[in-house]
């Protein structure tokens, strides 16, 4: 799986205007629904829930990055969007520092074998200082594609 894949390109906030966890949580849910990518679900439900379990364990994993994610049953096919903080976010991360980038992934209840392989290929590519670093410095959502697809690149070879 590559993060092609998974993130919707169309809903890039390259941008956020949210200045809090649950603000950025909602505009990353908003941008997803606004594309037509979240199918039935309500947007403020799933806001809602992944809030809920944002609450239960901070996905806040240092070095800039939180990847905030929900098995939802009204989600119908996996998606994810990425969005970026020039300022950073609060999100109680393990060390402590603000957020810059955000990939929110959400998931339907039915695989959660797929939801496991779409967090492990976010994790990889995010383990890339190189690639932390070309989000956190990207102007725009073309620059954050072009990134996520260098890193795909740097999958295969």
């Amino acid at each position: 799986m590559r993060l092609s894949d998974i993130i919707c390109f169309d809903a890039i906030v390259p941008q956020l205007a949210a200045t809090d966890r649950n603000a950025a949580i909602e505009e990353l849910i908003l941008s997803l629904h606004k594309k037509k990518k979240l199918g039935k679900a309500d947007p403020t439900a799933l806001t809602r829930a992944v809030i809920r379990r944002e609450n239960e364990a901070s996905t806040g994993i240092g070095k800039g990055v939180a990847v905030p994610h929900v098995k939802h049953a009204d989600v119908a096919r996996l998606v994810a969007v990425v969005g970026c903080s020039a300022t950073g976010i609060d999100f109680s991360s393990l060390d402590k520092q603000p957020v810059y980038t955000i990939f929110l992934l959400l998931s339907p209840t039915t695989n959660p074998d797929k939801h496991l392989q779409a967090m492990e290929t976010i994790f990889r590519n995010l383990q890339n200082d190189d690639f932390r670093r070309f989000l956190r410095q990207s102007q725009s959502a073309q620059d954050i594609i072009e990134a996520i697809k260098d890193s795909d690149g740097d999958l295969s070879e």
